[in-house]
């Protein structure tokens, strides 16, 4: 065992250039990276160290190795087709996207509704999908449209501050525009 081991990290040492000049030289015209060829004839190496022992011309059976597997590699490459895209190919129509968005949605809304005072009525009425005026909102809540701005401002920096910093608004320092 121990001259096994002696011999492959002798051969090792001593092919490590040529095996890598090889790869590098035959990589181009496989399309493959020089490392993956390379890595391919070590462990063809290792393979017939465990079986028939070490090459008689170790010069002459890398340069075969390398281009053998460089022409495995072209063959493997020209029978290999690409699969189609898949129709939710787009990371936004994933169930891992709809998860995510789901989530963020149930934690504002959770937030909304923690929120002091008239605040819950009015980020609502703010987040409704009809998308109401100022007018309407102010007419719902039975207030000022004059204070509704103030109101607004004073709702959103407590729900900013409820808020974990994966839902909170993207930009700098959480501020509005």
């Amino acid at each position: 065992m121990r001259l096994l081991e002696d011999t492959s990290a002798h051969l090792v040492r001593t092919l490590r250039p040529l095996v890598s000049a090889e790869a590098t030289a035959e990589a181009p015209a496989a399309a493959m990276e020089a490392g993956d060829l390379e890595q391919a004839v070590w462990v063809r190496l290792l393979e017939r160290l465990d079986g028939d022992g070490p090459p008689q011309d170790t010069a002459r059976w890398v340069k075969s190795a390398v281009r053998a597997e460089a022409r495995r590699a072209r063959r493997t490459a020209a029978r290999e087709l690409p699969y189609a895209p898949e129709p939710s190919a787009d990371p936004a129509g994933s169930p891992e996207w709809a998860a995510l968005c789901a989530e963020r949605r149930r934690a504002l809304w959770a937030a909304v509704a923690r929120t002091p005072g008239d605040c819950p009525k009015l980020l609502a009425s703010m987040m409704s999908p009809e998308d109401p005026t100022y007018r309407e909102i102010a007419g719902r809540l039975g207030i000022s449209q004059g204070s509704l701005g103030p109101m607004r401002s004073r709702c959103l920096g407590c729900l900013r501050r409820m808020l974990p910093m994966e839902v909170a608004a993207p930009e700098p320092g959480g501020k509005e525009r």
